[in-house]
Protein backbone atom coordinates (compact mmCIF):
# COMPACT_ATOMS: atom_id res chain seq x y z
CA UNK A 1 0.00 0.00 0.00
CA UNK A 2 1.32 3.30 -1.19
CA UNK A 3 3.22 5.73 1.60
CA UNK A 4 0.84 8.59 -0.07
CA UNK A 5 -2.58 8.94 1.02
CA UNK A 6 -6.25 10.12 -0.53
CA UNK A 7 -7.14 13.51 0.71
CA UNK A 8 -10.67 13.77 1.38
CA UNK A 9 -12.29 17.56 1.34
CA UNK A 10 -14.95 17.87 3.97
CA UNK A 11 -17.09 19.84 1.41
CA UNK A 12 -20.17 21.41 2.85
CA UNK A 13 -20.14 21.14 7.06
CA UNK A 14 -23.72 21.01 7.40
CA UNK A 15 -24.13 18.21 4.49
CA UNK A 16 -23.58 14.74 4.92
CA UNK A 17 -20.26 14.74 3.74
CA UNK A 18 -18.79 14.66 7.31
CA UNK A 19 -21.04 11.64 7.49
CA UNK A 20 -19.88 9.57 4.56
CA UNK A 21 -16.25 10.28 4.86
CA UNK A 22 -16.33 8.69 8.06
CA UNK A 23 -18.34 5.73 6.81
CA UNK A 24 -16.31 5.20 3.68
CA UNK A 25 -12.77 5.35 6.24
CA UNK A 26 -14.21 2.84 8.24
CA UNK A 27 -15.04 0.50 4.96
CA UNK A 28 -11.80 1.29 3.39
CA UNK A 29 -9.37 1.99 6.34
CA UNK A 30 -7.32 -1.46 5.32
CA UNK A 31 -7.13 -1.16 1.72
CA UNK A 32 -6.64 2.57 1.04
CA UNK A 33 -4.71 5.34 3.22
CA UNK A 34 -6.10 8.38 3.62
CA UNK A 35 -6.16 11.89 5.58
CA UNK A 36 -9.50 14.16 5.88
CA UNK A 37 -9.30 17.95 5.70
CA UNK A 38 -11.56 19.83 7.63
CA UNK A 39 -12.54 20.60 11.43
CA UNK A 40 -12.79 17.33 13.78
CA UNK A 41 -15.57 19.06 15.02
CA UNK A 42 -18.26 18.90 12.20
CA UNK A 43 -17.71 14.63 12.47
CA UNK A 44 -20.13 12.64 13.66
CA UNK A 45 -19.95 12.42 17.22
CA UNK A 46 -18.94 8.50 16.95
CA UNK A 47 -16.15 9.03 14.98
CA UNK A 48 -12.52 8.03 15.70
CA UNK A 49 -9.85 10.14 14.76
CA UNK A 50 -6.42 11.20 15.42
CA UNK A 51 -4.44 14.57 14.20
CA UNK A 52 -2.08 14.38 11.80
CA UNK A 53 0.63 17.06 11.49
CA UNK A 54 1.63 15.67 7.75
CA UNK A 55 0.18 13.25 5.31
CA UNK A 56 3.33 10.52 5.77
CA UNK A 57 1.38 10.35 9.10
CA UNK A 58 -1.23 9.20 7.55
CA UNK A 59 -1.80 5.54 7.55
CA UNK A 60 -4.36 2.38 8.27
CA UNK A 61 -5.02 2.53 12.06
CA UNK A 62 -7.96 2.67 13.86
CA UNK A 63 -8.41 6.25 14.06
CA UNK A 64 -9.43 8.59 10.65
CA UNK A 65 -6.20 10.87 9.81
CA UNK A 66 -7.43 14.03 10.03
CA UNK A 67 -5.34 17.27 8.85
CA UNK A 68 -7.00 20.25 11.26
CA UNK A 69 -8.03 23.23 8.95
CA UNK A 70 -10.20 25.17 12.23
CA UNK A 71 -13.72 26.85 10.84
CA UNK A 72 -15.74 29.92 12.77
CA UNK A 73 -18.31 27.84 13.37
CA UNK A 74 -19.43 24.46 14.71
CA UNK A 75 -22.15 23.05 11.67
CA UNK A 76 -26.09 22.04 12.41
CA UNK A 77 -26.68 19.41 9.80
CA UNK A 78 -28.85 20.61 7.92
CA UNK A 79 -28.76 24.11 8.05
CA UNK A 80 -25.30 25.64 6.80
CA UNK A 81 -23.47 28.60 8.00
CA UNK A 82 -22.28 31.09 5.22
CA UNK A 83 -19.51 31.88 7.73
CA UNK A 84 -18.29 28.39 7.38
CA UNK A 85 -17.77 28.97 3.47
CA UNK A 86 -14.37 30.43 3.23
CA UNK A 87 -13.38 27.36 5.41
CA UNK A 88 -14.79 24.90 2.89
CA UNK A 89 -12.80 26.58 -0.51
CA UNK A 90 -9.85 27.17 1.62
CA UNK A 91 -9.70 23.17 2.47
CA UNK A 92 -9.92 22.48 -1.14
CA UNK A 93 -7.45 24.90 -2.19
CA UNK A 94 -5.32 23.37 0.56
CA UNK A 95 -6.02 19.64 -0.76
CA UNK A 96 -5.15 20.59 -4.01
CA UNK A 97 -1.17 21.82 -2.83
CA UNK A 98 -1.05 19.03 -0.78
CA UNK A 99 -1.72 16.45 -4.16
CA UNK A 100 0.04 19.34 -6.68
CA UNK A 101 3.23 18.89 -5.08
CA UNK A 102 3.38 15.21 -4.11
CA UNK A 103 2.09 15.01 -0.50
CA UNK A 104 -0.82 12.90 -1.55
CA UNK A 105 -1.79 11.10 -4.40
CA UNK A 106 -5.18 11.90 -5.15
CA UNK A 107 -7.95 14.55 -4.67
CA UNK A 108 -11.26 13.17 -3.04
CA UNK A 109 -14.05 15.76 -2.72
CA UNK A 110 -17.36 15.57 -0.13
CA UNK A 111 -19.81 18.08 -1.97
CA UNK A 112 -20.41 21.37 -1.64
CA UNK A 113 -23.18 23.32 -1.79
CA UNK A 114 -22.23 26.20 -4.64
CA UNK A 115 -24.89 29.21 -3.16
CA UNK A 116 -23.74 28.88 0.35
CA UNK A 117 -20.19 29.62 -1.00
CA UNK A 118 -21.23 32.31 -3.49
CA UNK A 119 -23.68 34.02 -0.70
CA UNK A 120 -20.81 33.64 2.30
CA UNK A 121 -17.73 33.76 0.48
CA UNK A 122 -18.37 35.36 -3.05
CA UNK A 123 -17.30 32.35 -4.54
CA UNK A 124 -16.85 33.50 -8.36
CA UNK A 125 -16.78 29.76 -9.81
CA UNK A 126 -20.25 27.52 -10.99
CA UNK A 127 -19.03 24.93 -9.14
CA UNK A 128 -15.92 22.33 -7.97
CA UNK A 129 -14.77 21.63 -11.46
CA UNK A 130 -13.84 24.90 -12.71
CA UNK A 131 -11.65 26.06 -9.28
CA UNK A 132 -9.99 23.19 -9.79
CA UNK A 133 -9.14 24.29 -13.25
CA UNK A 134 -8.05 27.82 -11.45
CA UNK A 135 -6.37 26.25 -8.81
CA UNK A 136 -4.12 23.88 -11.17
CA UNK A 137 -4.21 26.34 -14.26
CA UNK A 138 -5.66 23.32 -16.42
CA UNK A 139 -6.99 24.66 -19.83
CA UNK A 140 -10.19 22.71 -19.29
CA UNK A 141 -11.45 20.58 -17.42
CA UNK A 142 -14.29 17.78 -18.47
CA UNK A 143 -16.39 15.74 -16.30
CA UNK A 144 -16.52 11.85 -16.47
CA UNK A 145 -19.01 9.78 -14.68
CA UNK A 146 -17.64 6.21 -14.12
CA UNK A 147 -18.71 2.75 -12.80
CA UNK A 148 -17.85 -0.73 -13.42
CA UNK A 149 -20.86 -0.42 -15.80
CA UNK A 150 -20.10 2.53 -17.94
CA UNK A 151 -17.95 5.68 -18.67
CA UNK A 152 -19.18 8.72 -19.66
CA UNK A 153 -18.05 12.38 -20.62
CA UNK A 154 -20.84 15.20 -21.18
CA UNK A 155 -19.05 17.74 -24.24
CA UNK A 156 -21.76 19.93 -23.00
CA UNK A 157 -22.96 19.90 -19.19
CA UNK A 158 -25.50 22.74 -17.12
CA UNK A 159 -26.69 24.35 -19.99
CA UNK A 160 -30.59 24.46 -21.36
CA UNK A 161 -31.35 21.93 -23.71
CA UNK A 162 -31.58 24.64 -26.29
CA UNK A 163 -28.34 26.07 -25.90
CA UNK A 164 -26.71 22.93 -26.80
CA UNK A 165 -26.36 22.85 -30.34
CA UNK A 166 -25.30 26.49 -30.20
CA UNK A 167 -22.29 25.55 -27.85
CA UNK A 168 -21.74 21.86 -29.80
CA UNK A 169 -18.90 23.30 -31.41
CA UNK A 170 -16.14 21.08 -33.57
CA UNK A 171 -13.69 22.30 -31.60
CA UNK A 172 -15.17 21.84 -28.15
CA UNK A 173 -16.22 18.02 -29.45
CA UNK A 174 -12.59 17.27 -30.61
CA UNK A 175 -10.91 19.51 -27.37
CA UNK A 176 -13.29 16.78 -25.16
CA UNK A 177 -12.72 13.42 -27.03
CA UNK A 178 -8.64 14.33 -26.60
CA UNK A 179 -8.91 15.08 -23.10
CA UNK A 180 -10.61 11.61 -22.57
CA UNK A 181 -8.62 9.80 -25.21
CA UNK A 182 -5.53 11.56 -22.70
CA UNK A 183 -7.00 10.51 -19.81
CA UNK A 184 -8.23 6.68 -20.66
CA UNK A 185 -4.44 6.18 -21.52
CA UNK A 186 -2.73 8.10 -18.59
CA UNK A 187 -4.97 7.77 -15.66
CA UNK A 188 -6.93 4.73 -16.19
CA UNK A 189 -4.11 3.13 -17.72
CA UNK A 190 -5.94 1.75 -20.90
CA UNK A 191 -3.48 2.16 -24.01
CA UNK A 192 -5.39 2.20 -27.24
CA UNK A 193 -8.76 3.42 -25.64
CA UNK A 194 -11.86 3.16 -27.51
CA UNK A 195 -14.15 5.60 -28.06
CA UNK A 196 -18.23 5.64 -28.83
CA UNK A 197 -19.90 8.91 -29.91
CA UNK A 198 -22.92 9.68 -29.41
CA UNK A 199 -25.18 12.04 -32.15
CA UNK A 200 -26.98 14.99 -30.93
CA UNK A 201 -29.96 14.20 -32.88
CA UNK A 202 -32.44 11.21 -32.42
CA UNK A 203 -30.98 8.34 -34.23
CA UNK A 204 -28.21 10.03 -35.01
CA UNK A 205 -30.14 12.30 -37.49
CA UNK A 206 -31.22 9.56 -39.65
CA UNK A 207 -29.32 10.46 -42.67
CA UNK A 208 -30.86 14.07 -42.05
CA UNK A 209 -34.21 14.06 -41.69
CA UNK A 210 -33.95 14.51 -38.15
CA UNK A 211 -31.34 17.12 -37.93
CA UNK A 212 -28.18 17.67 -39.74
CA UNK A 213 -25.44 18.20 -37.34
CA UNK A 214 -24.26 14.61 -37.75
CA UNK A 215 -23.92 15.08 -41.51
CA UNK A 216 -22.56 18.54 -41.55
CA UNK A 217 -19.58 17.85 -39.00
CA UNK A 218 -19.95 15.60 -36.22
CA UNK A 219 -19.64 12.40 -38.60
CA UNK A 220 -16.21 14.09 -40.52
CA UNK A 221 -14.55 14.77 -37.15
CA UNK A 222 -14.98 11.55 -36.29
CA UNK A 223 -13.33 10.28 -39.12
CA UNK A 224 -11.14 12.85 -39.28
CA UNK A 225 -9.28 11.69 -35.58
CA UNK A 226 -9.73 7.66 -36.08
CA UNK A 227 -7.75 8.69 -39.41
CA UNK A 228 -5.15 10.37 -37.00
CA UNK A 229 -4.72 7.39 -35.08
CA UNK A 230 -7.72 7.11 -32.32
CA UNK A 231 -10.14 4.51 -32.00
CA UNK A 232 -12.89 6.60 -32.32
CA UNK A 233 -16.24 6.25 -34.03
CA UNK A 234 -19.59 7.43 -34.37
CA UNK A 235 -21.74 9.20 -34.23
CA UNK A 236 -24.49 6.30 -32.67
CA UNK A 237 -27.53 6.86 -32.46
CA UNK A 238 -28.09 7.28 -28.38
CA UNK A 239 -31.02 5.03 -27.79
CA UNK A 240 -28.75 1.63 -28.89
CA UNK A 241 -25.63 3.05 -27.14
CA UNK A 242 -26.27 1.61 -23.68
CA UNK A 243 -27.09 -2.06 -23.56
CA UNK A 244 -24.77 -4.63 -22.79
CA UNK A 245 -23.48 -5.72 -25.98
CA UNK A 246 -22.66 -2.27 -27.32
CA UNK A 247 -21.00 -1.16 -23.83
CA UNK A 248 -18.46 -3.99 -24.28
CA UNK A 249 -17.34 -2.31 -27.36
CA UNK A 250 -16.05 1.28 -25.81
CA UNK A 251 -14.29 1.86 -23.06
CA UNK A 252 -15.88 5.52 -22.83
CA UNK A 253 -18.80 7.02 -24.49
CA UNK A 254 -18.93 10.56 -25.08
CA UNK A 255 -22.22 12.19 -25.38
CA UNK A 256 -23.54 15.57 -26.48
CA UNK A 257 -25.49 16.86 -23.13
CA UNK A 258 -26.18 16.34 -19.45
CA UNK A 259 -28.85 14.07 -19.29
CA UNK A 260 -27.89 11.88 -22.56
CA UNK A 261 -24.54 10.93 -20.67
CA UNK A 262 -26.34 10.55 -16.83
CA UNK A 263 -29.49 9.28 -17.28
CA UNK A 264 -27.36 5.74 -18.48
CA UNK A 265 -24.98 5.60 -15.86
CA UNK A 266 -27.52 6.77 -13.14
CA UNK A 267 -29.90 3.78 -14.26
CA UNK A 268 -27.11 1.21 -14.71
CA UNK A 269 -25.22 2.03 -11.56
CA UNK A 270 -26.60 4.76 -9.81
CA UNK A 271 -25.52 3.95 -6.11
CA UNK A 272 -21.52 3.41 -7.77
CA UNK A 273 -21.33 6.41 -10.17
CA UNK A 274 -18.08 8.46 -9.22
CA UNK A 275 -17.66 11.71 -10.38
CA UNK A 276 -14.07 12.08 -12.25
CA UNK A 277 -12.56 15.44 -13.16
CA UNK A 278 -10.17 14.67 -16.51
CA UNK A 279 -8.17 17.10 -18.15
CA UNK A 280 -5.98 17.92 -14.59
CA UNK A 281 -2.46 17.69 -13.89
CA UNK A 282 -3.99 15.63 -10.65
CA UNK A 283 -6.62 13.17 -9.63
CA UNK A 284 -9.41 14.07 -8.86
CA UNK A 285 -12.94 11.70 -7.49
CA UNK A 286 -16.22 12.97 -6.49
CA UNK A 287 -19.21 11.10 -5.14
CA UNK A 288 -21.97 11.67 -7.89
CA UNK A 289 -24.20 12.81 -5.02
CA UNK A 290 -24.84 16.79 -3.57
CA UNK A 291 -25.28 17.67 -0.32
CA UNK A 292 -28.30 16.22 0.86
CA UNK A 293 -29.37 18.51 3.84
CA UNK A 294 -32.82 16.75 4.28
CA UNK A 295 -30.55 13.88 5.53
CA UNK A 296 -27.87 14.99 7.01
CA UNK A 297 -27.08 14.19 10.48
CA UNK A 298 -29.86 11.61 10.39
CA UNK A 299 -26.70 8.61 9.85
CA UNK A 300 -28.45 7.34 6.99
CA UNK A 301 -26.75 8.90 3.62
CA UNK A 302 -25.49 5.60 1.63
CA UNK A 303 -21.63 5.88 1.73
CA UNK A 304 -21.31 3.94 -1.75
CA UNK A 305 -20.34 6.95 -4.04
CA UNK A 306 -17.91 8.30 -1.49
CA UNK A 307 -16.50 4.67 -1.38
CA UNK A 308 -16.17 4.15 -4.88
CA UNK A 309 -15.02 7.70 -5.39
CA UNK A 310 -12.08 6.57 -2.78
CA UNK A 311 -11.20 3.32 -4.30
CA UNK A 312 -10.75 4.63 -7.50
CA UNK A 313 -9.05 7.84 -6.86
CA UNK A 314 -6.48 5.53 -5.11
CA UNK A 315 -6.71 2.69 -7.79
CA UNK A 316 -5.75 5.33 -10.66
CA UNK A 317 -2.60 6.88 -8.84
CA UNK A 318 -1.29 3.06 -8.31
CA UNK A 319 -1.61 2.68 -11.70
CA UNK A 320 -4.15 0.01 -11.42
Amino acid sequence: MTAKPVAICCGEPAGIGPEIAAKAWAALRREVPMVWLGDPRHLPEDTPWTEIADCTEATAGDALPVLRHEFPSPATPGTPTLENAQGVIDVIARAVELVTRGDAAALCTAPIHKKVLMDGAGFAYPGHTEYLEALTGAPRAVMMLASDALRVVPTTIHIALEEVPIALTPKLLRNTIEITAAALREQFHLPAPRIAVAGLNPHAGEGGAMGRQELDWIGDLIAEMAADGLEVSGPWPADTMFHAAARARYDAAICMYHDQALIPIKTLDFDRGVNVTLGLPIIRTSPDHGTAFDIAGRDIANPTSMIEAIRLAHKMAQGA
